[in-house]
């Protein structure tokens, strides 16, 4: 007669001891002085023995802690290297995205991917992983199903990367300045770049912050030609293009960073902690984006669109890292 309740207790108190696990993890993310690696694998493996106690909550927190963390970095950086980054890094960029959309549709069309998938694949390796996803999904009428494998595929791959880059970087000898453009350049999601980069060194992860927020600002003209190209009636007028408004901010946070202290010394210790706070909370998002990775979303890849991506990544990852050794 007391099993149900001797049930009911021990799932209570599993439950409450994996939430007050969960939220020692985020604390500790915060406090003690932890690797982006580290935080991501901490995450993912908390999710694979326990699973996260709070799966919308992170999601949504992520999205948002991501764009402060970010536009924090921006108090730590200078104007006029900025726009140098941006300048040099521009070409780069344009010829990239042509590129990753040409072989990623060619390649879904080879290996017989739904379209849609293919070119959500092939949008998200091109410019900013699951925030292009996100942006292009609704204008090319792709269903959950299509979105969720496309953004479980980019993810799984961003997760690979925050690992492996920086350890190719050390075994290719790569600089500072090299590291900042090739991440920034071959690694999907801006998280996963930003937390490669800051592994790497200070110079890389400004490097790399720049140009791949120059690249997500691509989501808007791909946005306008993806709705003419996949244009399939009248429900297709007035739908809204997603345009990534933190970026100005982090631009803002530049700006504040290389005037402001000239007059206002005192700002040099605050853009010191808002640039550490934004580390912080860097290291907590990545934790949360481990956590929100299952075995669920794993099973639902199938080999295909997996190997899509796979394809994309390496050849990206090899052309990008060829020309950086000519030009850098």
């Amino acid at each position: 007669m007391n099993q149900p309740k001797t049930k009911n207790k021990l799932l209570s108190f599993f439950t409450n001891g994996k939430k007050i696990i969960f939220i020692l993890l985020s604390l500790s993310c915060l406090i003690f002085t932890i690797d982006t690696p580290l935080a991501l694998l901490l995450g993912i493996l908390f999710s694979f023995i326990a699973g996260n106690p709070y799966p919308k909550s992170t999601k949504k927190i992520t999205r948002y802690l991501l764009q402060l963390s970010i536009i924090g970095l921006g108090f730590g950086m200078d104007l006029v290297t900025a726009i140098k980054v941006g300048k040099e890094g521009l070409i780069f960029t344009i010829a990239s995205i042509c590129i990753t959309l040409l072989i990623g549709i060619t390649v879904g069309r080879l290996l017989h991917i739904n379209k849609k998938i293919a070119f959500l694949i092939a949008s998200g390796t091109a410019i900013c992983g699951g925030s292009a996803i996100a942006a292009i999904s609704p204008l090319i009428h792709a269903d959950e199903e299509e979105t969720t494998l496309s953004m479980a595929t980019i993810f799984i791959l961003n997760s690979i990367a925050l690992f492996v880059f920086p350890v190719l970087g050390q075994i290719f000898h790569l600089t500072q300045e090299q590291f900042g453009y090739w991440s920034a350049l071959a690694i999907h999601d801006t998280s996963s770049v930003v937390g490669a980069a800051q592994h790497y060194g200070a110079k890389a992860l400004e490097i790399a912050t720049m140009v791949k927020l120059e690249r997500a600002l691509w989501i808007i003209p791909l946005s306008f030609v993806t709705l003419i190209a996949f244009k399939e009636g009248k429900e297709d007028k007035g739908k809204k293009i997603k345009i990534p408004y933190f970026i100005f901010l982090f631009l803002l946070a530049i700006i504040a960073n290389t005037y402001i202290p000239k007059y206002f010394p005192i700002f040099f210790q605050i853009n010191h902690w808002l640039v550490g706070a934004a580390k912080k909370g860097l290291t907590l998002t990545l934790f949360f984006i481990g956590a929100n990775l299952n075995l669920k979303s794993l099973k639902k890849v199938g080999i295909e669109p997996f190997l899509l991506g796979g394809i994309l990544w390496v050849i990206i990852s090899i052309v990008s890292l060829v020309v950086l050794q000519f030009f850098f």
